[in-house]
This record gives C-alpha cells, sequence and structure tokens, in this order.
C-alpha cells in the first residue's frame, strides 16, 4: 500500500471512529423520551410493542460501522473504537453532572428544575446502557470474526446479521434488565421493552446489510484488497 492509500485509509477510519463516537454519545443524552412506533397495533402481555426510547435511533449505525471496520481494518481497531466511545460517554456524563451542579442564572433560558428533568437520569442510565453495550460489542466483534474466519472471507451476510442479532439481544436484554433494576423503568414495562427494541434492531440489522455490502466492496476495490484480507 502507498503512502497516499495509507494516508486516506487512516483518514476514513478516523471520521468512521467520529461518526460511531458521536452516534453512541447522542444516544445516551437523549434516550428518556420514548415514541410508538407501530405500524399495525401490536401488543405483548397487554403492553404495547414498538414504544422505543429515540436512544436505540443511532445505536443500528454503530453496529454498522464496527462490522465494517472488522472487516476492513481487523479486530484489534474495531475493540479500540469501542473502547473510544464508552470513555467518551463516561466524559459526557462527567460534564452533564458538572453542568447540573452549577446553579442556573436568573437570566437563564433553562432553569434548574428544567434541566435536571432532562438529564437527572443520566448518569444511573448510561452505567446501565454502557455495561450492556461493552458486552454486546466485544461480543458482536469476536463473533463477527469467528464466522469470518469459518467461512474464510465468504459470506458477508453471514458474519453481519448473526453477530448484530446476538449480540443486540444481549444489549437490549441486559440494558432493560438494568434500567428496571435501578428504578428508572417500571418492571411492566420490561418484556415490551426488550421484544420492541430487540425487533426494530433486527429490522435495522436486516436493512443495513446491503449498505455493508457497498461500502465493503468500495473499500476492497479502491485499496484492492482480496476477500478476506485486511488492512494492517
Amino acid at each position: 500500500m502507498t503512502v497516499k492509500d495509507r494516508t486516506l485509509a487512516d483518514t476514513i477510519y478516523l471520521f468512521l471512529a467520529a461518526l460511531f463516537i458521536t452516534s453512541l454519545v447522542v444516544s445516551n443524552l437523549i434516550f428518556q423520551k420514548f415514541f410508538l412506533w407501530q405500524p399495525i397495533e401490536l401488543s405483548l402481555f397487554d403492553i404495547p410493542l414498538f414504544e422505543l426510547s429515540v436512544g436505540i435511533l443511532p445505536y443500528p449505525i454503530t453496529f454498522l460501522i464496527t462490522d465494517l471496520i472488522s472487516e476492513i481494518y481487523g479486530k484489534k481497531k474495531a475493540n479500540q473504537v469501542v473502547i473510544a466511545g464508552i470513555l467518551a460517554s463516561f466524559f459526557s456524563m462527567a460534564i452533564v453532572l458538572l453542568a447540573e451542579a452549577v446553579p442556573a442564572s436568573n437570566n437563564s433560558p433553562i432553569n434548574d428544575s428544567t434541566f435536571e428533568a432532562v438529564f437527572a437520569l443520566s448518569p444511573l442510565a448510561v452505567l446501565a446502557s454502557m455495561l450492556a453495550y461493552l458486552f454486546a460489542q466485544f461480543i458482536d466483534i469476536r463473533l463477527y470474526h469467528f464466522w469470518k474466519e469459518r467461512t474464510q472471507g465468504r459470506m458477508l451476510w453471514l458474519r453481519n446479521n448473526f453477530s448484530t442479532f446476538s449480540s443486540q439481544f444481549i444489549d437490549t436484554f441486559t440494558v432493560v434488565l438494568l434500567l428496571c433494576v435501578f428504578e428508572v423503568l417500571p418492571w411492566t414495562l420490561f418484556w415490551g421493552l426488550v421484544f420492541s427494541g430487540f425487533i426494530f434492531k433486527i429490522l435495522i440489522a436486516l436493512i443495513d446489510t446491503p449498505f455493508l455490502y457497498l461500502f465493503v466492496g468500495l473499500f476492497r476495490k479502491r485499496f484492492q484488497l482480496a476477500p478476506n484480507e485486511e488492512i494492517q
């Protein structure tokens, strides 16, 4: 690989990492708003399905990016992005806590009570989310490379979807469980939120598979990579 190609590959990796970290941090800041997404009316145990946190919207982007980085840059680079995203999330929460501790002035358009209503639950919720997310992302990356080695670089759709399905279920189940344990959410919503979140993530994972094929194809063509080759 030429110096020019190496510089381009490093620049693309930097932008992918930035998108990943931004998506992760934003999802933890906006999660307290819920919306009802029901093409048809469905319920489970008398709980409406597809009542979802808006924080779920950026999450599929993070799994697409880690799969793309895993495929092109390898397991080590994918793990580095995950760790950087987690550190960024905790750092952002430290800033939120500091902002919450500083009293609002009389001329502030947002008073203390409004600010606390939006951000007061963030530390516990982010802790729950990060524990679940850390576990799920490392499983996703490990399963992705397990299937990549087994298929010798073939069947991209298999490793993309199988790794994401497994890790997304673990992530969804664990984060909702911890949110209920920490009494951020009532237990009555547990199964509805677990199944709604998991089904939604599966649908998004299926939708993003063609995009993964497109981006992987563009990378391999631009950097002249063999089907199972990674940028070292």
